[in-house]
């Protein structure tokens, strides 16, 4: 039998709720794979560990979530130096804000590919490891995945997407033993907001009869970040998930993210949200 702790893979812990998550793992006793594309990125990532007296407990490898092989060699280094997986946390995302009729294909297609495909690309690779060991698998969506939300069509198309594939494998992965969660953040003060890479003025510029609706948009989501949480709030609920003897299938990670996803379970026809979002953009 292995000696080793139990063994979390983190996926995009470069920055953000990824990096307050893995940091929160290993405080928690957990032996935390952290990875990230662009390990060279991971000096923030150390740091945070070595502060919070972990360094030990957190191990840095690279993995790109949309390169199968990239996923496979690292979860094989992961089973020949810890010998067991026990739970894999699907973090890394990417943010794409602006609507269709000014966007191509190619953009929605690379948001769906790291954020929905990427997920499904990890979770399939760790299936085996994880009925072993009769783990888990946690994965952070948003309450864009629960809600649509304006100038976000792809993002949150993705994010609905690895909802209902996992609401529809959790069922199924119960049967072996392997517990599924999915994780709802709202606003995070953290790095993702940075890395969505919008030169507003620009996309104003841009955005022709779109302009006054985006301005709207904009106001309110600036708003919406001054009072946002930390990726470390954020991050809490991970933790506890990995922890708790039998997680909870949906989980918000504050009472904002509560009272949002709420509307939707009780509007059968649409509307209610219609109007909540429609007041975003005029």
């Amino acid at each position: 039998m292995s000696t080793h702790p139990k063994t979390v893979l983190i996926t995009g812990t470069s920055s953000g709720i990824g990096l307050a998550a893995a940091v929160a793992a290993a405080q928690a006793g957990w032996q935390v794979i952290a990875t990230m594309r662009d390990t060279g990125k991971a000096d923030p990532l150390r740091r945070a560990a070595a502060e919070a007296g972990v360094a030990d407990r957190v191990a840095v490898k690279r993995l790109d979530v949309v390169d199968a092989g990239s996923v496979t060699d690292c979860l094989e280094e992961v089973l020949a130096e810890y010998g067991r997986l026990d739970a894999v946390v699907n973090n890394a995302g990417a943010g794409r804000v602006g609507t269709i009729e000014q966007g191509t294909l190619d953009d929605v297609r690379a948001t769906m590919e790291v954020n929905f495909f990427g997920v499904v690309e990890v979770t399939r690779a760790a299936l085996p490891h994880l009925r072993a060991s009769k783990g888990r698998v946690i994965t952070v969506t948003s309450v864009g995945g629960v809600i649509g939300q304006p100038f976000n069509e792809a993002y949150c198309a993705a994010k609905f997407a690895v909802e209902g594939f996992m609401e529809s494998l959790a069922p199924v992965a119960a049967t072996v033993g392997v517990d599924v969660t999915v994780i709802e953040p709202g606003a995070v003060a953290s790095e993702f907001v940075a890395s969505v890479g919008v030169d507003v003025p620009a996309m104003l510029a841009a955005a022709g009869p779109y302009a006054p609706a985006l301005q709207a948009y904009i106001d309110r989501t600036m708003k919406t970040f001054t009072q946002a949480q930390t990726s470390a709030e954020a991050a809490a609920p991970i933790v506890e998930s990995l922890t708790a003897e039998k997680p909870a299938f949906r989980v918000q990670t504050s009472d904002w993210a509560r009272e949002f996803v709420a509307a939707k379970l009780t509007d059968l026809d649409g509307s209610a949200v219609q109007t909540q979002t429609g007041d975003w953009v005029r």
